[in-house]
């Protein structure tokens, strides 16, 4: 069943929302494939997240210049958590102010696109991890990318005035990274999600833990918002959210059990059915998730071994092409 909002078709490139607002949407959705949006209210603008590298973001900058004069000079941009897919466009925004929860702003600043670049760079020595992230982060010039750190930072919530209209942000990390921020217009019944949601594709926990996620997901529900801009996929509506939060709470509970059971972290990553969720887009994201669900099980506060994660990953996904 689609998870998709009817009236909006789930396309590459600019739809215009309404009121202003418009998302610029990447299917299919997968790694890298990120969306991002726009608010724009007289002569002022605010940019939601930018993209995985500089030339697909200005791209969408010359399309949304086109469709909005106030865009031309963006007031302000806001990353809503610090995966590289949805910041490392920054340095094309001009002047505009960068605006990211702390938490974001410091995990942008430890992790630099040089990283990837050099991952992207050294995929042919890594083996079967190498050949993975070759393939699925091919499209994305990690080496052309200049990182631009945001300007202001909040801690929880922060509000902000787009020419008359008010933008409210809250940070409902850590849960996918360390600060993951919702991008709420009210009187517009509008909100920007960041990779709280994947839409048709499988979320992945870097942070954790798995229940702050999930508490996000009710948040939103409880913002009662008609149109759903999601970090990945199409526009959804609160459907679309349940979707997300069962998936959190059916990986969590499955992982318990083979916690419980004495399966390690792979083994259980394998183990687990996912059922319905099969189709989603993806699905090699269990070996973080469930990885994730182990560390806060054992009370490991440690972050995730990401080659590693990464290597199990490539395994489970090259095991499902031969399928």
């Amino acid at each position: 069943m689609s998870l998709g909002l009817g009236k909006f078709a789930y396309t590459k490139g600019l739809h215009d929302l309404g009121g202003g607002a418009y998302a610029w949407l990447a299917p299919d959705g997968s790694w890298g494939w990120s969306n991002a949006g726009l608010i724009v209210d007289g002569a002022c603008s605010l940019l939601v997240d930018t993209l995985f590298d500089m030339p697909m973001t200005d791209t969408m900058l010359a399309a949304m210049r086109d469709a909005e004069p106030a865009a031309r000079a963006l007031d302000m941009v806001v990353n809503t958590h610090a995966n590289g897919d949805h910041c490392n466009g920054n340095a094309c925004c001009g002047e505009a102010e960068i605006i990211a929860s702390r938490a974001c702003a410091e995990q942008l600043a430890a992790e630099p696109p040089e990283m990837l670049a050099a991952m992207q760079k050294n995929a042919p020595n890594m083996g079967v991890m190498g050949k993975f992230f070759a393939e699925v982060f091919a499209p994305f010039d990690f080496a052309g990318v200049v990182q631009k750190l945001p300007t202001r930072t909040f801690e929880t919530e922060l509000s902000l005035t787009v020419g008359d209209k008010r933008v409210a942000l809250y940070n409902v990390g850590p849960a996918h990274t360390a600060g993951d921020t919702l991008v709420h217009v009210p009187a517009d019944k509008l909100l920007y999600t960041g990779d709280i949601l994947f839409i048709e594709g499988t979320p992945i926990v870097w942070a954790g833990p798995i229940g702050n996620w999930i508490a996000a997901c009710d948040r939103i529900l409880a913002l009662d918002a008609d149109i759903i801009v999601p970090g990945h996929g199409p526009i959804t509506d609160n459907r679309g959210v349940r979707a997300v939060r069962d998936y959190l709470r059916y990986v969590h509970s499955e992982a318990r059990k083979r916690y419980d059971a004495g399966l390690d972290a792979a083994e259980a990553a394998r183990d687990i059915a996912l059922g319905d969720y099969d189709s989603w887009g993806d699905a090699e994201r269990i070996a973080v998730n469930v990885a994730t669900a182990y560390r806060e099980f054992a009370g490991d506060t440690s972050a995730p071994d990401t080659l590693q994660l990464f290597g199990l990953m490539a395994e489970i996904y090259f095991d499902r092409k031969k399928r």
